[in-house]
């Protein structure tokens, strides 16, 4: 009797040792599988971001929640791109010079129609360092800012990007991200601060995986009031548009 004890207390042992190293593997391959969806629904919620960023800028400082919207905006629309030559030096600075009233002696000087016109804010802008002249004569500019129309699509993604997957979640099956837009105006000046947020529970692109990490991922994220997946920007309260996971 003693005997058949120690033999079924040896197989207690070795099942519950079983179980142990088991459910060690099984929490180490979902923490490798949820580390490589987190690092591809990351780079989704960046592209949202710096497609909102340039939105913004054209929108008088508003996001938009509506991904037909930003998705249209990112496939047709152009942003500027400014190609800068030179910089101001201290001593133009001392001396009153900015860049738009640079740029505008420049405009001027090109556009002057009379010889004599040009020929004399071109001198003004090779006296005060921003061009010289060529042994012709020509006048050669040593600062210039010119701006050319970029589309969207070309400036902020890399050649090929897919815009209309911008609205999809990685390992979603077809889900898309949650947008909202919002304004805060609780700081001193009372100035209207313009917000958004992207964001996909861990529910929607951790699904198929161990439900009991999964599970217990979830709760824990609750129990400390935060999000319980993946987030950028918030509606609510101003964060410069930081992911929960910077």
């Amino acid at each position: 009797m003693k005997k058949i004890l120690n033999v079924a207390l040896l197989i207690c042992v070795l099942l519950l040792g079983y179980i142990c190293v088991f459910s060690i593997v099984d929490t180490l391959n979902f923490q490798k599988e949820k580390k490589a969806r987190d690092a591809q629904v990351i780079a989704r919620l960046i592209d949202i971001r710096s497609a909102q960023v340039e939105f913004r800028n054209f929108n008088g400082g508003q996001y938009t929640d509506s991904f037909d919207e930003l998705i249209a905006f990112v496939k047709n629309d152009s942003i500027p791109f400014v190609k800068k030559v030179g910089e101001l030096t201290d001593a133009q600075l001392e001396n009153g010079w900015s860049e738009p009233k640079v740029t505008g002696l420049i405009k001027r000087a090109r556009a002057a129609k009379k010889p004599a016109d040009a020929k004399k804010l071109w001198q003004e802008l090779v006296d005060a360092g921003f061009a010289t002249f060529d042994p012709d004569g020509s006048a050669k500019l040593l600062y210039s800012r010119d701006t050319s129309w970029v589309a969207v699509l070309d400036t902020i993604y890399p050649k090929g990007f897919n815009a209309d997957s911008l609205r999809y979640v990685p390992f979603g099956n077809g889900a898309e991200f949650e947008m909202a837009v919002g304004c805060d105006s609780s700081n001193k000046s009372g100035t209207k601060i313009y917000l958004f947020e992207a964001k996909t529970p861990y529910s929607v692109y951790l699904n198929g995986m161990n439900k009991t990490e999964l599970a217990n991922i979830i709760d824990d994220q609750v129990k400390l009031d935060r999000y319980p997946g993946l987030k950028v920007g918030d509606a609510e309260v101003g964060n410069n548009n930081a992911g929960n996971w910077e």
